[in-house]
């Protein structure tokens, strides 16, 4: 049986890759993000796209529309929208504490808010039993990222997914979160990496290599498998390593 699956952040990185391994077991994808055309290049097979800025209520409610007109119900729902706030404008201010503000209402914008505006309006068309809901956390959950507003707008996820693992169990949809270290090929640094970091991030692995979205698309296609069934509330970490389980 085909399923619906829809992926926010769906066009590039983790969430295409996701969408790929979606789609090449025949499911119907539909991808969701800021940029239309970035979502109409995504070429992947059969896919429907719907360009929504998710950290406004009516981008989201735009979704919702579109969902119930085009899909009916959600099996699957992947948050992999979300950033660092590199793309985003920067503040004009002399006020230090203005930065501080910008920097952390973007990233919670991005990251936090994002999906769970999204869930909260798609919750009632997941599927039941069965459905799935899978948020992308990071290593940054753990450990920080530099200036903390990236790291805790992942890790505000962690608690909201485990209410709503509650709220939806009985209905018998799971949720739970993957948990990326470092990933190479995504767009999530910007203009790139310096080799120095880089070689820093993978040697902080056992694996001695970078992941890959596919690594944590892969993860996700099974989570929402039939064979994960019993797995809800849980962050699966995917940083070859890097990270302990805590």
């Amino acid at each position: 049986m085909a399923r619906n699956v829809v992926i926010s952040g769906g066009g590039t990185g983790i969430g295409l890759a996701a969408a790929q391994a979606f789609a090449a077991d025949g499911d119907r994808v539909l991808l969701v993000g800021r940029r239309g055309e970035v979502l109409e290049k995504a070429g992947v097979p059969g896919a429907l796209t719907y360009a929504a800025d998710l950290s406004k209520p009516r981008g989201v409610r735009g979704v919702e529309r579109f969902v119930a007109a085009e899909l009916g119900t959600v099996d699957v729902l992947i948050h992999s929208a979300g950033g660092s706030g590199r793309l985003e404008p920067t503040v004009d201010s002399d006020e230090p504490l203005d930065v501080v503000l910008h920097d952390w209402a973007i990233n919670f914008g991005l990251n936090t808010l994002t999906a769970v505006l999204l869930t909260e309006a798609l919750k009632d068309r997941l599927a039941y039993p069965g459905g799935r809901v899978l948020f992308l956390s990071s290593i940054a959950a753990y450990r920080g990222s530099g200036s903390g507003a990236y790291a805790a707008s992942k890790a505000a996820l962690h608690p909201y997914a485990f209410d709503l693992a509650r709220q939806l169990g009985p209905r018998g949809v799971t949720v739970n979160l993957v948990a990326p270290g470092y990933i190479e090929d995504t767009e999530f640094f910007g203009g790139g990496m310096d080799e120095e970091r880089r070689a820093r991030l993978v040697a902080e692995t056992s694996t001695g290599r970078a992941g890959t979205p596919g690594d944590v698309a892969s993860t996700l296609h099974w989570l929402a498998s039939h064979a994960a069934g019993h797995i809800t509330a849980q962050v699966i970490q995917v940083n070859g390593g890097a990270e302990h389980g805590h």
